[in-house]
């Protein structure tokens, strides 16, 4: 007789839920009836400036409370359960440090804060992961962008919290530095929520996180990163061609099937656009050829990650 398969395990409870969450200052929408579940591991928020991702992780936090939806944090309401406010830490987007403390004292700081047994011992153990000497004298005001943001990165996980809010976390490192901070950050993935603020791709791709993509206040996309990815490649692309025979040019890449849609703008180049970019350069060199026209630039109008955005919020 077979041995029974025993059941799968129960899946793992979300550690973040916002539910058609709005924030509204006057007149102004920051977030716009956002929704998504956050499991533990490594989670980005991607989107360019001001697409109201630090106005999320504030509301996660606790320190701003929605307009309108509801917020589950570990469980709870972070602003009105203290307990939660406990189990979160956040590295601010914000450079509000103490200026004239040293490290160590800033970060003992918030160990004291957290109630915890041995702040000083928390305090040194927390810059140590992050590459800072505690023993450093030097106020904080003299150190360089990099390391303040270390310092902020120990502040945040000196308690062990079981969800992390990194806004920007890897702004102002050198390329060692942020290759020890993404390593960092994927070992706090390991044991904890981890949800990152980033407006570079790269750096998301690099996390290996699953990704919300964040554009004018509302979700865009959510997925892991190669399915985000899909969706920024799939997208239509548009792309300015000059040559002394824009007319000509125009009519041979329509029939020569490379592109979606072709119009002459009033400085006399040809705007095209096409699905793929790729195939599009193969071709645009042939049909220059076979019409005897120039090419005299052929150049991408929408590859910065902004329009990318701007796609995906009005698909």
């Amino acid at each position: 007789m077979s041995t029974p398969v025993p059941p799968p395990p129960p899946p793992t409870a979300p550690a973040v839920r916002l539910d058609g969450v709005s924030k509204w200052f006057g007149d102004v929408v920051a977030v716009s009836e956002v929704s998504f579940v956050v499991y533990p591991g490594v989670t980005a928020l991607l989107g360019p400036n001001g697409a109201g991702k630090s106005t999320t992780l504030r509301m996660l936090a606790g320190l701003t409370r929605p307009s309108q939806g509801a917020i589950s944090v570990l469980g709870a309401d972070p602003r009105v359960d203290r307990s939660t406010r406990g189990r979160i830490g956040l590295v601010s987007q914000q450079e509000e440090l103490f200026a004239e403390q040293r490290a160590i004292e800033f970060v003992r700081l918030a160990a004291i804060l957290n109630r915890l047994d041995d702040p000083d011992q928390a305090a040194r153990a927390a810059l140590a992961r992050v590459a800072m000497d505690p023993d450093d004298t030097r106020p904080i005001a003299t150190y360089s962008k990099g390391m303040r943001q270390r310092v902020k990165v120990a502040q945040a996980i000196v308690h062990d919290p079981d969800l992390v809010l990194m806004d920007e976390p890897l702004t102002g490192l050198d390329p060692r530095q942020r290759l020890d901070m993404i390593t960092l950050i994927r070992d706090l993935g390991t044991r904890s929520c981890v949800i990152v603020s980033s407006h570079v791709l790269d750096e998301v791709e690099r996390l290996g996180s699953n990704v919300l993509v964040i554009a004018q206040g509302r979700l865009a996309a959510q997925g892991d990163f190669h399915q985000i990815r899909e969706l920024m490649d799939d997208r239509p692309h548009r792309i300015r061609v000059r040559s002394d025979q824009p007319r000509r040019l125009a009519g041979a890449l329509l029939e020569a099937d490379g592109a979606r849609g072709v119009s002459i703008a009033d400085d006399g180049s040809v705007l095209v656009d096409t699905d793929d970019v790729d195939a599009f350069r193969r071709i645009v060199a042939r049909a220059a050829q076979g019409c005897d026209a120039s090419l005299d630039e052929v150049r991408p109008l929408d590859d910065d990650l902004e329009s990318v955005f701007k796609y995906l919020v009005g698909r």
